[in-house]
Protein backbone atom coordinates (compact mmCIF):
# COMPACT_ATOMS: atom_id res chain seq x y z
CA UNK A 1 0.00 0.00 0.00
CA UNK A 2 1.56 3.48 -0.94
CA UNK A 3 0.05 7.01 0.34
CA UNK A 4 1.15 10.12 -1.58
CA UNK A 5 2.46 13.12 0.85
CA UNK A 6 3.15 16.04 -1.76
CA UNK A 7 5.91 14.49 -3.41
CA UNK A 8 7.11 11.76 -0.52
CA UNK A 9 6.02 8.16 -1.15
CA UNK A 10 4.88 6.55 2.21
CA UNK A 11 4.55 2.71 1.96
CA UNK A 12 3.86 -0.06 3.65
CA UNK A 13 5.42 -3.93 3.53
CA UNK A 14 5.49 -6.79 4.91
CA UNK A 15 8.91 -8.36 5.04
CA UNK A 16 12.63 -8.58 6.53
CA UNK A 17 14.13 -4.72 7.14
CA UNK A 18 17.54 -5.92 6.81
CA UNK A 19 16.66 -6.71 3.03
CA UNK A 20 15.06 -3.70 2.22
CA UNK A 21 16.97 -1.44 -1.15
CA UNK A 22 16.87 1.58 0.72
CA UNK A 23 19.11 4.87 1.69
CA UNK A 24 18.83 3.89 5.51
CA UNK A 25 16.96 1.60 7.59
CA UNK A 26 16.01 2.45 11.14
CA UNK A 27 16.68 0.10 13.88
CA UNK A 28 14.57 -0.20 17.01
CA UNK A 29 17.74 -0.30 19.44
CA UNK A 30 17.74 -0.22 23.17
CA UNK A 31 19.43 2.10 25.00
CA UNK A 32 23.27 0.40 25.23
CA UNK A 33 23.15 0.36 21.23
CA UNK A 34 25.14 -2.93 21.42
CA UNK A 35 22.22 -5.12 20.03
CA UNK A 36 19.32 -7.58 21.40
CA UNK A 37 16.76 -9.48 19.81
CA UNK A 38 13.80 -8.34 17.39
CA UNK A 39 14.30 -6.41 14.40
CA UNK A 40 17.89 -5.56 16.41
CA UNK A 41 19.47 -8.43 16.81
CA UNK A 42 18.56 -9.00 13.08
CA UNK A 43 20.22 -5.94 12.14
CA UNK A 44 23.06 -6.55 13.84
CA UNK A 45 23.48 -10.01 12.54
CA UNK A 46 23.16 -8.83 9.04
CA UNK A 47 25.13 -5.79 9.30
CA UNK A 48 28.04 -7.26 10.85
CA UNK A 49 30.61 -5.88 13.04
CA UNK A 50 30.95 -2.79 11.55
CA UNK A 51 27.68 -1.67 12.32
CA UNK A 52 28.39 -3.12 16.52
CA UNK A 53 31.94 -1.45 16.58
CA UNK A 54 30.55 1.95 15.22
CA UNK A 55 27.68 1.29 17.59
CA UNK A 56 30.34 0.95 20.40
CA UNK A 57 31.99 4.04 19.76
CA UNK A 58 29.39 6.30 19.81
CA UNK A 59 28.86 5.04 23.32
CA UNK A 60 31.89 5.87 24.29
CA UNK A 61 31.79 9.13 23.69
CA UNK A 62 27.91 9.78 24.80
CA UNK A 63 26.86 7.27 26.75
CA UNK A 64 24.74 5.27 24.95
CA UNK A 65 20.94 6.80 23.23
CA UNK A 66 18.42 7.81 25.52
CA UNK A 67 14.70 6.53 24.87
CA UNK A 68 13.32 9.23 22.73
CA UNK A 69 16.52 9.83 20.53
CA UNK A 70 18.50 8.56 17.30
CA UNK A 71 22.06 7.99 16.39
CA UNK A 72 23.51 7.02 12.83
CA UNK A 73 25.77 4.51 11.87
CA UNK A 74 26.86 3.00 8.74
CA UNK A 75 25.50 -0.02 7.27
CA UNK A 76 27.86 -2.49 7.56
CA UNK A 77 27.32 -5.93 5.21
CA UNK A 78 23.49 -4.36 4.64
CA UNK A 79 22.19 -3.38 1.45
CA UNK A 80 21.36 0.12 3.19
CA UNK A 81 23.93 2.32 3.53
CA UNK A 82 23.16 3.43 6.93
CA UNK A 83 21.76 2.14 10.13
CA UNK A 84 19.41 4.93 12.64
CA UNK A 85 19.36 3.35 15.55
CA UNK A 86 16.35 4.55 17.20
CA UNK A 87 15.11 4.03 21.18
CA UNK A 88 11.63 3.70 21.72
CA UNK A 89 9.67 3.61 25.13
CA UNK A 90 8.95 0.50 27.21
CA UNK A 91 5.34 0.67 27.51
CA UNK A 92 3.99 0.70 30.96
CA UNK A 93 0.39 1.79 30.33
CA UNK A 94 0.54 4.93 28.91
CA UNK A 95 1.19 6.97 31.89
CA UNK A 96 5.35 7.41 31.43
CA UNK A 97 5.07 9.77 28.47
CA UNK A 98 5.67 6.95 25.83
CA UNK A 99 3.67 7.99 23.37
CA UNK A 100 5.67 11.52 23.63
CA UNK A 101 8.37 9.35 23.17
CA UNK A 102 7.72 6.97 20.82
CA UNK A 103 6.90 10.29 18.23
CA UNK A 104 10.75 11.82 18.96
CA UNK A 105 11.90 8.39 18.00
CA UNK A 106 10.94 8.23 14.73
CA UNK A 107 10.86 12.38 14.60
CA UNK A 108 14.47 12.35 15.59
CA UNK A 109 15.26 9.52 12.79
CA UNK A 110 14.02 11.72 9.97
CA UNK A 111 15.73 14.59 11.07
CA UNK A 112 19.10 12.31 10.94
CA UNK A 113 17.94 11.21 7.76
CA UNK A 114 17.55 14.97 6.32
CA UNK A 115 21.35 15.86 7.76
CA UNK A 116 22.91 13.17 6.23
CA UNK A 117 21.17 13.35 2.93
CA UNK A 118 18.88 9.99 3.23
CA UNK A 119 16.26 10.11 0.73
CA UNK A 120 15.00 6.50 0.96
CA UNK A 121 13.98 5.44 4.68
CA UNK A 122 12.96 2.14 6.36
CA UNK A 123 10.79 1.71 9.66
CA UNK A 124 10.36 -1.04 11.65
CA UNK A 125 7.60 -0.91 13.89
CA UNK A 126 9.07 0.84 16.81
CA UNK A 127 8.83 -0.27 20.63
CA UNK A 128 5.93 -3.07 19.66
CA UNK A 129 8.02 -6.00 20.51
CA UNK A 130 9.27 -6.85 23.46
CA UNK A 131 8.59 -3.30 24.76
CA UNK A 132 4.67 -4.02 24.25
CA UNK A 133 3.90 -1.00 22.78
CA UNK A 134 0.05 -1.81 21.39
CA UNK A 135 0.20 -2.19 17.61
CA UNK A 136 -2.56 0.02 16.92
CA UNK A 137 -1.19 3.20 18.78
CA UNK A 138 2.13 2.64 17.72
CA UNK A 139 0.88 2.66 13.91
CA UNK A 140 -1.02 5.61 14.44
CA UNK A 141 2.05 7.47 15.90
CA UNK A 142 4.51 6.36 13.02
CA UNK A 143 2.46 7.23 10.69
CA UNK A 144 0.69 10.43 11.78
CA UNK A 145 4.39 11.44 13.03
CA UNK A 146 5.58 11.05 9.61
CA UNK A 147 3.56 12.44 7.67
CA UNK A 148 3.57 15.76 9.79
CA UNK A 149 7.12 15.71 9.53
CA UNK A 150 7.12 15.21 5.77
CA UNK A 151 4.21 17.70 5.04
CA UNK A 152 6.96 20.43 7.14
CA UNK A 153 10.17 19.36 5.56
CA UNK A 154 8.90 18.97 1.39
CA UNK A 155 11.29 17.20 -0.94
CA UNK A 156 13.81 16.49 2.07
CA UNK A 157 12.42 12.25 1.90
CA UNK A 158 11.65 10.59 -1.33
CA UNK A 159 9.94 7.59 0.38
CA UNK A 160 9.64 6.47 3.84
CA UNK A 161 8.87 2.76 3.71
CA UNK A 162 7.36 0.92 7.03
CA UNK A 163 8.36 -2.54 7.02
CA UNK A 164 6.45 -5.06 9.53
CA UNK A 165 7.25 -8.56 10.00
CA UNK A 166 3.35 -10.28 10.80
CA UNK A 167 0.56 -9.84 8.45
CA UNK A 168 -1.23 -9.34 11.43
CA UNK A 169 0.92 -5.73 11.87
CA UNK A 170 0.42 -5.30 8.40
CA UNK A 171 -2.92 -5.21 8.58
CA UNK A 172 -3.02 -2.66 11.45
CA UNK A 173 -0.95 -0.59 9.61
CA UNK A 174 -2.58 -0.49 6.44
CA UNK A 175 -5.94 -0.27 8.36
CA UNK A 176 -4.06 3.25 10.32
CA UNK A 177 -2.73 4.50 6.75
CA UNK A 178 -6.00 4.23 5.14
CA UNK A 179 -8.00 6.38 8.35
CA UNK A 180 -4.75 9.18 8.00
CA UNK A 181 -4.80 9.59 4.52
CA UNK A 182 -7.83 10.92 4.58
Amino acid sequence: MDLMIGTTILSLVQGDITRQGVDAIVNAANSSLLGGGGVDGAIHRAGGPQILEECKAICTKRGGCSPGEAVITSGGRLKARFVIHAVGPVWYGGSQGEEQILTAAYRNSLELAAQHGIKTVAFPSISTGAYGFPIEKASRIAIRTVSEWIRTHPRNVEEVRFVVFSEGDRRTYEETMVREGK
